[in-house]
Order: C-alpha cells, then sequence, then structure tokens
C-alpha cells in the first residue's frame, strides 16, 4: 500500500511540477521580476509552506492574482529589494492574523460563490492558453488579468492571435491534445507500462522531440521565444548571482506600510479562498485549517521576502492538477518543489526545449476539468439563488479579476441570503372570526432595518376595521427603523378604526 500510494505521489508531483513550471516564470514576467525569483517562491511554497500547512493537497506558489500589486508595490517602493522587505512584514503580518484566528473568514463564502470562482479560473486558464497553443506568445504564461502586458484584454487576444499562428506550435499542440485524451481512456490507464506514465509527462516528452524534429524546417520550426524561458544557472555563482535579498531602508515610510498590509490581506484572502476551493475538491472531504494555513504562508512569504522569491499563496490551479493527477499525500506537492529547483539547475538545456503550446495544451485540460459543463447545470438546478452569484462571480472574473468577482458574487448572495430572511423571518397570518377580520404577526428574535419594508408592507395591507395582533414573545431586539414603524402604525390605528393587541411588547 505505501509503495502504491509513493508512486501516485511522485506521478502527481511530475504532473504539478509540469503545471507550476511555466506558471512561475509568467508569474516573475508579468510581475516585471527576475524569472529565478518565480522558481524561488514556487520551491518556497512547495516546501516551507508544504512542511506548516494542514492541507493535505493545496500547492502554495507565486499567485497571479498578486501580479498588479506587485508591479505597483516595485514602482511605488523604487526597486525589487525594497518590495522584498515588504513581503518580509506581509508575511509576519499573516502570522498574526492566523494567530487571531482570523482563518475563520473563509467559512463565510458561500458555495455558489466557490465553485464559480473554481469555473471561472478554468474559463480564464483556457482563454488565456488558446493564444499559447497557437504559438503566440506576447502575453507571458501566469497573466490573469483582463487588460494584458501586451496591450489586449483577454477576448481581443484571441482575434490577434490570427495574425501570428505558429504551423509548428499548432501541430505540437494538437498531438499534445491527442496524448493527453489518450491518457484519460481505460486501455491506457490500465496497462501496466502506459499507466506509469501521466500524460503531461508524455505531452512533455513528445514536445520536445517534434521541437528537435522540426528544427532547420523553414514552415514547422519552432523559435525559442515559443519555447520555455528560463533563467540562466549554470554555476553556483549563477546561482547566488539570482539570489536577491531584501532592502529595509525604507521601513520609516508610510506606503511602505500601506504595502505591506495590501499585500498582507490580499494574499492572505487569496489563500482563505483557494483553502475552501481545494476542500470542495478533495476526494477525501478533509477539512483543512484555516488559521494553520495562514501561519503557513506567513513562514512561507518570510523566507520568500528574505530569498527574493515572489510573494506565495494557495494556488487553485496547481492545487486541482496535484488533486485530478491522485495525489495520496503532502509528498506530491513536496516532489514537485523538489524538481522545481533540480531541474532549473541541472536540467536547463532540457527544458529549455519544451514548447509552450505543450505545457498550454496542459493547463487547458486543467481548466476543462475546472469548468465542467455539469457544473453549470447542477447551479442551475439548484435555483437562481444559487446560480445568479455562481455566474455573477464568473463575468466579474472574467473582466477583473478574481478578488473582485469573488466580492461580486458575495453581494448578489448575501443580498439573495437578506430578501430570503426578510420574506421567512415573520410569521403572519389572517382569519376572519365571528365576521371581524384578524391579523396576527409573530416578531422574530431580532427585527432589523432589513425587516422595515416588510413591516411597512404589511402593516399597509391592514383592512379598516379589523383588529392587529403583534406578538413579540420571543423577541428580544427591535432596530430603530422598525421600531419606528410599528409606533407609526400604533398611532395611526385608531383613525383607520384598528384595533391593536401587543403581547409582550416592549
Amino acid at each position: 500500500m505505501f509503495q502504491k500510494n509513493l508512486f501516485a505521489d511522485v506521478k502527481a508531483g511530475i504532473v504539478v511540477f509540469l503545471v507550476a513550471l511555466p506558471l512561475c516564470l509568467g508569474i516573475a514576467m508579468a510581475s516585471g521580476a527576475p524569472l529565478f525569483s518565480g522558481i524561488i517562491a514556487g520551491v518556497i511554497g512547495g516546501i516551507i509552506v508544504t512542511v506548516f500547512s494542514g492541507s493535505k493537497y493545496s500547492v502554495s506558489g507565486p499567485a497571479a492574482g498578486l501580479t498588479a500589486i506587485v508591479v505597483a508595490s516595485v514602482s511605488q517602493l523604487g526597486s525589487y529589494e525594497v518590495f522584498l522587505a515588504a513581503v518580509v512584514f506581509a508575511g509576519i503580518f499573516q502570522l498574526i492574523l492566523g494567530m487571531l484566528k482570523a482563518g475563520t473568514v473563509g467559512n463565510y463564502i458561500p458555495n455558489a460563490v466557490i465553485k464559480g470562482m473554481l469555473a471561472g479560473i478554468g474559463i480564464i486558464l483556457i482563454i488565456k492558453q488558446i493564444p499559447h497553443l497557437f504559438g503566440y506568445d506576447k502575453d507571458p504564461e501566469g497573466d490573469e488579468e483582463f487588460i494584458q502586458m501586451d496591450g489586449e484584454n483577454s477576448f481581443t487576444e484571441l482575434i490577434h492571435m490570427v495574425n501570428y499562428i505558429t504551423i509548428g506550435a499548432v501541430i505540437i499542440g494538437i498531438v499534445s491534445f491527442l496524448l493527453l485524451i489518450m491518457a484519460e481512456k481505460p486501455f491506457y490507464k490500465k496497462n501496466k507500462i502506459l499507466s506509469n506514465v501521466p500524460g503531461p509527462l508524455l505531452v512533455v516528452i513528445f514536445g520536445v522531440l517534434l521541437t528537435l524534429e522540426f528544427r532547420g524546417h523553414p514552415l514547422l520550426s519552432i523559435d525559442p521565444q515559443h519555447l520555455v524561458n528560463l533563467p540562466t544557472i549554470a554555476s553556483m555563482s549563477d546561482l547566488e548571482s539570482n539570489l536577491i535579498f531584501p532592502d529595509f531602508s525604507f521601513v520609516t515610510q508610510s506606503k511602505f506600510w500601506v504595502i505591506v498590509i495590501t499585500l498582507g490581506v490580499v494574499a492572505s484572502l487569496e489563500t482563505l479562498l483557494g483553502i475552501e476551493a481545494v476542500d470542495r475538491l478533495d476526494p477525501d472531504k478533509n477539512e483543512s485549517n484555516t488559521n494553520q494555513e495562514l501561519l503557513a504562508q506567513g513562514i512561507g512569504n518570510i523566507t520568500c521576502g528574505l530569498l527574493g522569491g515572489l510573494p506565495v499563496t494557495s494556488v487553485i490551479v496547481r492545487s486541482s492538477a496535484n488533486i485530478n493527477a491522485g495525489a495520496k499525500s503532502k509528498l506530491s506537492t513536496l516532489i514537485h518543489a523538489s524538481l522545481l529547483l533540480i531541474s532549473v539547475i541541472l536540467l536547463p538545456s532540457i527544458l529549455a526545449l519544451i514548447p509552450n503550446a505543450s505545457l498550454a495544451a496542459i493547463l487547458i485540460m486543467t481548466g476543462f476539468k475546472l469548468t465542467k459543463l455539469a457544473i453549470f447545470k447542477e447551479q442551475w438546478k439548484f435555483g437562481f439563488e444559487q446560480f445568479i452569484p455562481f455566474i455573477v462571480t464568473i463575468i466579474v472574473m472574467l473582466i477583473t479579476d478574481l478578488l473582485k468577482g469573488v466580492c461580486a458574487g458575495l453581494i448578489v448572495a448575501v443580498i439573495y441570503i437578506i430578501r430570503d430572511n426578510i420574506k421567512s423571518s415573520f410569521d403572519a397570518s389572517s382569519e376572519l372570526i365571528h365576521g371581524e377580520l384578524y391579523y396576527l404577526i409573530k416578531l422574530p428574535q431580532h427585527v432589523t432595518f432589513f425587516n422595515k419594508g416588510y413591516l411597512i408592507k404589511f402593516f399597509a395591507s391592514v383592512e379598516p376595521g379589523s383588529k392587529v395582533i403583534i406578538d413579540a414573545t420571543i423577541n428580544k431586539k427591535i432596530n430603530r427603523d422598525s421600531r419606528d414603524v410599528i409606533t407609526a402604525f400604533i398611532d395611526s390605528a385608531k383613525k383607520r378604526k384598528i384595533e391593536v393587541e401587543l403581547i409582550k411588547y416592549k
């Protein structure tokens, strides 16, 4: 059993490594940071955070959702070194949040919004990777922003790429898709030899072989710009030169602390959302300790800041790839991080032959698994209260970013919750007894200003000459606005010849 689980984790670790490599490099490029900073973040997220994390399948690393903050922060602070100091203090801020038990915030995000976030990430992943699949790599891997670095947006890029299609990349992309589909078939999974080779690894192997085969061919040759772009680490001195250390000289400036708090809050929110999403995907239905996760992320970001890495969060794309690849324990995450470091240092020439089209195919398939049609059907079946927040989250994510999408979905979900609570909070009825019309309204334990509209509507519907019983037996508190509505009705009741009886109403 141990050997079987070990092999499953090794396979999953390889898959996550292949997903994480282009994202770590692409996010670093999109952030305007050194390429190696993305690798450092991936390694620290995969090892340091994993060791302290309470989540079994979550994979942490540089997050696309922080790209805009990184770019703006480096610009405001004047250098990447000063920004690293902010990352260190943001990590300390996360430690404080964890100790204050702030991780419970994630428990209040509705399921419809979490599912919308997962589906939205899947759709964004597909849209963003299609240009890479066709050999157009102007916008770096890992950029999830609607407005892109190349001046296009997520949708215009799809039109613009038509003018830059690379035939060799398209062929590699098609072959990659066929191999991934084949790897999902029963005959592949049941074969003793083939089942030991993860589909994404097969895709990368064939991608490298086709890249070599197409060399020198004028129509099919793959230009280096369409291959994985790696930092050069040929010796220990190269490794040392790629390590950047923080500059703490700006700690007395107010703008430095604004960036620290912003970075700490956004990174924590993205992590909590990521952990909630991972728990939804978890086949074992584990519930992660979110406070422990904040502590783990804090330790990870302190380490990243000290060693020159980008800030890290729990990342849904890598985590879902980990689960889909059949991971059994944290070992798969540790393996992926080790492969990131070892391969960049020892195998850069081989990695530099991997076409972006192959990696795009892997990421697109990951996106399809996150945004299955069945999820949309399920949310529709649950009614508008679930479907509208779900779809709003997706739409806003597509045209802005993850956090704005989640906030929009959350607002819509809260509106539905308030509406339903207003409808169900009062037990009201009317009955004709011996020719006289009686109304009974039972006040709930807490009457808030949200209930004001309902009370106004109810009292306006009361017929003149009737009797109204207001039962406050279980009521504990009435908001001033709602109390004023009840008082106004009682004052006007005599003019309307309405008899009012109060039961334990204070």
